[in-house]
């Protein structure tokens, strides 16, 4: 696809799931891309623009900025991009607008935050649904990043033959552990060399359902000797609300913030817990195998959908309930083992190559050009 020229719009570019997998395929993908970012940049904007790729602002300022439509449109043709691609509900819905109101027919959208009854964190109404149906109508394909998501999508009336199933992908070589950055990491934080670091990252919303391991981390620390350490990554509109009830769980518990080192964060902790109940793929899940880490989970579809359940050893899956979470925070803790395990097959199946490449080919042949994603996890169990 040498010359292929595609233009990515996204809406923000804070450090979330969506946004870092489009930092990741712009390293992979053999086309020439460009970013327009709704809002503002920020710093995963300026890492976009080191790796030579242009990065455009069109300085939206809320959902109903129908004034950014028609800078968008001036870009697109400025631009004279042969694809469209589109990413998040709001950059979907402009962008697909603007793509045809500036000539542009080959638009693909992928949904990366699809779940029951919301998209994004937010409750999907039904007229954010009408308008979704109405806009997926302009593009040429829509991509759901999982199998669940592609239920979701057929259930909201997009049809089979304009949707694509291509998976978010991982760079496995990221995240593989590293003890300096591990001591460096906890270091910055204010964690102890010892101590047993259970962990998370991932927005602070709801869904997530960080105020359920709090609780369970609140009840499992007051019944271990080995007191650990419980270490929140990421940032959002829950953070407060999840600190005052940090605060009166009594806990040692480090709300630090968003980062652009994840492998970092994953290199500090022992445990990693994923207690979200509405997951559109489960990717930190993914990046905590990849960093050798055992992991708790409820929702990850990453794992889920696939033909092999995961072992109990390294993901096991709870449900919903503190005393649960409690329960295996606890037998973890009071293990107090840092030891790495090998990262599952699953990680390897989520390559980043693999996506490029079906991404590609969707760019260059549309929807009947992608096969369908057979994976091969004979190598061992995980």
């Amino acid at each position: 696809m040498t010359g292929t020229r595609v233009l990515h719009i996204i809406t923000g570019l804070a450090h979330g799931g969506a946004e870092r997998q489009l930092a990741l395929l712009l390293r992979h993908l053999p086309v020439e891309s460009e970013v327009a970012v709704l809002t503002r940049a920020g710093a995963l904007g300026e890492s976009i623009r080191a790796l030579g790729v242009p990065v455009h602002e069109i300085g939206m300022c809320g959902n109903r900025d129908f004034a950014a439509l028609p800078r968008l449109v001036r870009l697109i043709r400025r631009g004279r991009y042969d694809v469209v691609h589109t990413h998040l509900y709001r950059a979907c819905v402009y962008g697909r607008v603007a793509a045809r109101m500036a000539g542009v027919t080959h638009i693909v959208a992928t949904e990366h935050s699809l779940g029951d009854g919301h998209i994004e964190g937010r409750r999907t109404t039904s007229g954010v649904r009408m308008l979704y149906r109405a806009t997926e109508r302009l593009g040429t394909a829509t991509v759901a990043v999982s199998p669940t998501v592609a239920r979701r999508l057929r259930g909201w009336g997009v049809p089979p033959d304009r949707l694509v199933t291509i998976p978010n992908s991982i760079d496995p070589s990221a995240y593989v552990f590293d003890a300096v950055q591990r001591a460096a990491t906890r270091e910055r934080l204010g964690i102890g060399t010892d101590a047993f670091v259970i962990g998370t990252v991932g927005r602070l919303v709801p869904t997530k359902r960080l105020d359920l391991l709090i609780n369970a981390f609140a009840r499992a620390d007051t019944r271990t000797e080995n007191r650990a350490t419980l270490l929140i990554v990421g940032e959002g509109p829950s953070r407060p609300a999840l600190e005052d009830l940090a605060w009166s769980s009594g806990g040692r518990i480090v709300f630090a913030g968003d980062t652009a080192d994840v492998a970092g964060a994953l290199a500090a902790m022992d445990l990693f817990a994923a207690p979200s109940t509405q997951e559109t793929f489960g990717l930190s899940v993914l990046e905590a195998l990849a960093s050798g880490l055992p992991v708790l989970y409820t929702a990850c579809p990453a794992l889920d959908d696939l033909p092999a359940p995961s072992s109990a050893l390294q993901a096991r899956r709870l449900p919903t309930r503190v005393a649960a979470w409690a329960a295996a925070l606890a037998e973890h803790s009071r293990s107090g083992s840092q030891v790495r395990h090998v990262p599952p097959p699953a990680v390897d199946h989520y390559a980043v190559d693999a996506h490029a490449e079906r991404l590609t080919a969707l760019y260059q042949d549309g929807p009947a050009a992608v096969l369908p994603v057979r994976p091969d996890l004979s190598r061992t169990s995980f």
